[in-house]
């Protein structure tokens, strides 16, 4: 199967890109998260702060605000039992229980790992893997490496400001072994939501940052010591409390580097580490698409051409003006959690709408390298929502023009019944939905510019977005459950979006919920 082919699939037709007769082994899945074996460790502290309100000024983090930082970004944060009836008929039952982060995952499976590249205080500077399920650094390589990792992103960032680098990684089986080939748009989108994370609580730290999407892959996972057929870096993120330069192209001069070559400074390590699965199978779809996506010189790093603003001279819906709501982060990730049948019928007012809307795509505005220049352009994901029980305004499909704050009419009516039919799983009841989001992207994923790699690009954008959604649900007493078991072609037609070469890359029900029948505690103390 050709690779457009496949990932037509992915998104349009995925039992055309799944692996026929696929059965799942649960008694062999992997851990959902990365245990290395025989390596310097350094316990962080348990004692993180209950709340992220009353940040000082941006000051040099020490061991104790990063093990905090990092926590809130991906620690585990909460223990759940559930139990659920086996058969109705029957007076079975089963008890489910789970640990919890406060970025949500496709299935709690996690396929995402953090490594940090740290130079504070009180530790040896050098890369290190975040132990989630320890809560500790394990310390991979210890010296300095501003230069190496400067050369990799291109000399676009001035890391020797720096006092962290965040790598986003994916490791491929821990999401395969149960979704099969599906697992590769879910690890973007996942990706994604991680970054949307790590961004605001970077923002609660007073932590400048940006994300690099286009480095030398090769070497960045050298670095690291990761074995390009089982896991890959997706992100790199540099962290800084003092000026520093952020750049999307970098001078040509310094551009001239290759991954081999860099390779070659650094001597090869391949640290020992433990995933549970004694049957792991080949990924081929996966392994290939991570091949192509590979950067391994910093002259193909490209600049998306963006499009500007255009003035639609259809009817629209004024919004009611928004202000950005201040809230306590910490609070509101503790609330979060994807309601299933919990949703619960009830009216939104247009301020609530207006102020979810505007959070999220407002509070999504970060550094990056796909554009030159902080120009207001078309964003690269953007928001369909069909309405329903929305006071004053008409049931029906719009599409919202994030700069005139309001919503253009596509195509009115109740889209509920439609919406329900195009669920693969019927989990979540859409008729006890008002909101029902789509994030929306370019059918292409900008290939032309980007390659393959733009669409792990493009998921990732989308994942960062549900992740600003949810949170902005949560502070407004509102659940959001990502949904991507949903007919992508059924979407695209009730928003009318074949002429705009656009399509639905995720969709959100968002709305009122009653509590859930569970049993769920903090892990901290």
């Amino acid at each position: 199967m050709i690779l457009d082919e496949f990932l037509h699939n992915l998104h349009f037709d995925i039992e055309k890109a799944s692996i026929p007769n696929w059965e799942v082994d649960w008694e062999d899945g992997p851990l959902p998260y990365k245990l290395y074996r025989g390596l310097p460790v350094v316990p962080l502290s348990l004692e993180v702060p209950l709340t992220l309100e009353g940040q000082k000024q941006p000051l040099m983090p020490d061991l104790r605000k990063m093990g905090d930082f990092l926590w809130y970004v991906y620690g585990l944060t909460q223990f759940s039992q559930m139990v659920f009836s086996l058969d109705s008929t029957e007076k079975t039952t089963e008890l489910m229980q789970s640990y919890r982060r406060f970025a949500p995952s496709g299935g709690a499976l996690y396929p995402n790992e953090l490594y940090v590249y740290l130079k504070i205080e009180d530790l040896p500077v050098g890369v290190y893997h975040y132990d989630v399920a320890h809560h500790r650094l394990v310390l991979l390589r210890e010296g300095n490496f501003d230069s190496y990792i400067a050369r990799a992103l291109g000399n676009r960032c001035d890391i020797s400001t720096c006092f962290g680098t965040i790598f986003v990684s994916t490791m491929f089986w821990k999401n395969f072994f149960k979704y099969n080939n599906f697992a590769y748009r879910l690890q973007g989108l996942d990706a994604g939501v991680l970054i949307g994370q790590l961004l605001e609580v970077s923002k609660r730290f007073n932590f400048e940052s940006g994300v690099y999407f286009q480095f030398l892959d090769r070497a960045m996972n050298h670095l690291l010591g990761l074995s390009e057929r089982e896991e890959s870096v997706y992100a790199v993120i540099p962290l800084s409390v003092e000026p520093t330069i952020w750049s999307a192209n970098g001078s040509e001069k310094d551009r001239m580097v290759s991954a081999a070559e860099l390779c070659r400074e650094l001597t090869s390590i391949e640290p020992n580490h433990y995933v549970r699965s004694q049957r792991v199978k080949e990924y081929p779809m996966l392994t290939k698409l991570n091949e192509v996506s590979m950067l391994d010189s910093t002259t193909l790093f490209p600049l998306i051409e963006v499009k500007e603003y255009e003035n639609s001279d259809g009817q629209s819906v004024a919004l009611p003006h928004a202000e950005r709501l201040s809230y306590d982060l910490a609070s509101v990730c503790r609330k979060r959690f994807s309601p299933d049948m919990d949703f619960i019928l009830g009216m939104v007012s247009q301020l609530e709408l207006a102020n979810l809307l505007h959070e999220a795509t407002d509070s999504f505005s970060y550094r990056n390298d796909l554009e030159a220049t902080h120009q207001k352009h078309e964003p690269r994901v953007s928001l369909n929502v069909c309405l329903y029980n929305v006071e004053g305004i008409p049931n029906g499909a719009y599409q919202y023009d994030s700069t005139a704050h309001a919503l253009r009419p596509v195509h009115l009516g109740d889209h509920r019944l439609l919406l329900q039919s195009g669920m693969s799983l019927y989990n979540v009841n859409l008729h006890q939905v008002p909101l029902c989001i789509h994030v929306t992207g370019v059918k292409d994923y900008y290939k032309t510019t980007l390659g393959y790699r733009g669409y792990r690009i493009q998921q990732m954008e989308a994942g960062m977005l549900v992740q600003r959604l949810l949170l902005s649900a949560v502070a407004r007493g509102m659940g959001g459950h990502p949904l991507l078991g949903y007919d992508s072609n059924l979407c695209d037609e009730i928003y009318r979006m074949e002429p705009q070469g656009k399509t639905c890359l995720i969709q959100i029900p968002i709305g009122p919920y009653r509590h859930r029948p569970w049993l769920v505690g903090g892990l901290c103390s």
